[in-house]
């Protein structure tokens, strides 16, 4: 996981991922198949755990704990040190050439799928009344999604902590709800 997350789809070696994994070339493909399946595996290791804190953002009670809940989560994702720079999901396949580009599809549509988890939880929020009538809920899951986006390419340029944190809490200040 560490290795597509730094180097992206195409960037990753064989030679690197086996080295990564301690194991031989003709291991990995018994193993795992080829890159894509191992990169597939690696990106749903990802979601289930460095990228966890959406899945229980969107299990918050109101429309603002989980706009913040998101925002901050990956914030602290995208500025551990631990971690490499920027989201397995935009750095992994977002500039491949065509031979990657089922990779790129699949990045694509996570981020979609993310999209429209956040959709389901505004309009929710609508429907319990803790989400304006003259907001739409789709506009505003796609604001934060480009905010989400934003905020890991900006964490990839070594934006700080701190930098990032500010747009978050001026995001924060400016929602409607």
């Amino acid at each position: 996981m560490r290795v597509f997350w730094e180097k992206g789809y195409e960037g990753s070696t064989l030679a690197d991922l086996t080295e990564a994994m301690g194991i031989n070339r003709s291991s990995m493909y018994a193993t795992f198949g080829d890159k894509e399946a191992l990169f597939r595996l690696a990106f749903a290791r990802y979601a289930e755990g460095p990228a966890a804190y959406a899945r229980e953002a969107l299990k918050q009670p109101t429309a603002r704990a989980v706009v913040e809940a998101l925002l901050r989560g990956a914030l602290e994702l995208l500025t551990d040190p631990s971690h490499p720079r920027g989201c397995l999901s935009v750095q992994g396949a977002l500039a491949c050439g065509s031979h990657a580009e089922a990779m790129k599809q699949a990045m694509i549509e996570w981020r979609r799928q993310g999209e429209s988890e956040i959709q389901k939880r505004l309009q929710r929020a609508r429907r319990e009344g803790d989400l304006a009538k003259d907001v739409d809920p789709g506009d505003l899951a796609r604001y934060i999604s480009m905010v989400l986006t934003g905020l890991a390419v900006q964490a990839a340029n070594r934006s700080t902590k701190a930098e990032m944190t500010r747009v978050v809490d001026t995001v924060l200040r400016s929602l409607p709800v």
